[in-house]
Order: structure tokens, then sequence, then C-alpha cells
């Protein structure tokens, strides 16, 4: 299993806007095809402008097949077209959990059991 954090700073002032458009716009279709995420967070202490999210998948080759599907569909170009503007920087990280992790690949299936 490997999870993915994403992380994006977002433009001063536009947390609320870029929030609303993910809720408005993407996220049903993001939950759609990727699984419920592990959680969707906003900073209150340090970086202010920052909107992080997490999502488990079972390999890499599970989560290059639901990007490919997720960016198939044209509702979702649509969406990165609105959001764009908003984002002034993008980091994504891939985490493994360590072997001692409580969140074990059981536990990713079960949240990913939707898709």
């Amino acid at each position: 299993m490997i999870l993915e954090e994403r992380i994006y700073t977002i433009k001063v002032g536009q947390v609320a806007a870029f929030l609303e458009r993910v809720e408005r716009q993407g996220f049903a279709l993001a939950q759609r095809v990727l699984g419920a995420p592990l959680g969707y967070f906003t900073t209150e202490v340090g970086d202010l402008s920052m909107v992080v999210h997490l999502w488990a998948y079972e390999s890499h080759a599970d989560r290059e097949r639901r990007f490919a599907e997720l960016f198939a569909i044209p509702e979702w170009l649509a969406f990165i077209d609105a959001v764009l503007p908003l984002i002034e920087r993008m980091e994504t990280r891939i985490l493994r959990p360590a072997a001692f992790s409580p969140l074990t690949l059981n536990a990713a299936r079960a949240i990913n059991a939707a898709t």
C-alpha cells in the first residue's frame, strides 16, 4: 500500500474559493474514481494558505490507473481549469507505511471499496 500526500499552496485570500470549487465541482468526481480520501485538511498555524489531502492506493500501478481514468473525464478537466488559477504551488509525496503502522492494506481496501 502507498499513501499520496498532496499539498496545495493556494494564493493568499483564495483558500475559501478553492475549497468551494473542490466541494462543488471536483470532490465527488475524485472520490468516485480514487475512492474516499483518508482526509482533506486546511492549515491553522504556519502557512495559512495550504490545503492537504491524503489518499490510499494498493500500489503505484493502482494510483496510475485511477489517475488515467480520472483525467479521461471531461468534467474533471473542467474542474482543473477552474482551480489552477487559484494554486500557487503543488507538491506530492508518496508515503509507504512502516511495518508497524496501524494503517494496513486491509484498511486501504476498505476505504476504497466504493470504487
